[in-house]
């Protein structure tokens, strides 16, 4: 009988085992599809928002933080404007997005022109704060038979909220400015058309952080009061941090189940006889 069962139990043990193995291994499998999602900041690594909204395309710029022109991401804005204006565009942003914005200048005829120029693209957020560039050509300097001129500035991802001594990239509205700084007096006036098209890709719920804010950075009047994302403001529950700490909490399972079983040892012994 001692014979018949300790056979038995050899018999049972490999496939307790064998289970194991296959637990372990979809549990592996389970957390590594989580973390693969939730690596990935967007489904496609293309821009977050719809190219226009359904709106055409601006053709104006405004003048001034007040009258800026509304821009969507992924519209490509024009003005027609002269040398030595000051050229607004507003445009709104959102938590975890991570946005560029690009401009080019067309340059009067060469012919017509006495120097050099440079111009300079600046960002400023809801509270019209100068936001920092973390990579782009923020300024350049077009020769004087230059045809055209490239700006581009990268910015920092939006966060959901921030400290009230930081200067975080907060959501909401998000102006441009593009003007010309060194400029030779006698070409003052010369018409230049611009071009602005800005991109934003999701940065993931790593920027969003406990203290958000309660509304965006938007204001009451102007004509930045009623700019928002095409598919509304973010303002809910739900980040990618959410699939992170699921995907932990499965490993962390797998992990312990996994540890039970080969440290838990093969039991009594065969040939041990039970105490008396």
């Amino acid at each position: 009988m001692i014979g018949r069962a300790g056979g038995h139990a050899r018999e049972t043990r490999p496939r307790r085992g064998r289970r194991g193995r296959r637990l372990v291994g979809a549990g592996l499998l389970v957390g590594g599809a989580l973390l693969g999602v939730a690596a990935s900041p967007s489904p496609s690594g293309t821009p977050s928002s719809s190219p226009s909204g359904g709106r055409a395309a601006p053709t104006e710029a405004g003048t001034a933080f007040r009258t800026a022109t509304p821009v969507r991401l992924g519209q490509e804005a024009t003005a027609d404007a002269s040398t030595g204006d000051y050229l607004y565009w507003v445009l709104p942003l959102d938590t975890g997005q991570h946005a560029t914005v690009q401009a080019s200048v067309t340059l009067p005829a060469a012919a017509g022109r006495h120097a050099s120029s440079t111009w300079q693209l600046d960002v400023y957020d809801g509270l019209r704060r100068r936001q920092p560039c973390t990579y782009g050509k923020q300024t350049g300097t077009a020769a004087k038979d230059a045809a055209t001129v490239e700006l581009s500035c990268t910015l920092r991802p939006v966060r959901s909220g921030g400290d009230q001594w930081g200067n975080d990239p907060l959501p909401g509205a998000y102006y441009v400015r593009l003007t010309v700084t060194d400029l030779a007096p006698e070409d003052l006036g010369q018409p230049v058309r611009a071009r602005l098209r800005a991109e934003a890709k999701e940065a993931g719920g790593a920027y969003a952080v406990g203290n958000a804010l309660a509304t965006p950075l938007v204001p009451g009047a102007g004509t930045a009061s009623g700019v928002e994302p095409a598919d509304g403001w973010s303002g809910g529950w739900w980040s990618d941090r959410w699939l992170w700490t699921a995907a932990g909490g499965v490993l962390a399972a797998v992990a312990g189940i996994g540890g039970h079983r080969l440290t838990r040892g093969a039991g009594r012994p065969r040939r041990v006889p039970p105490a008396a």
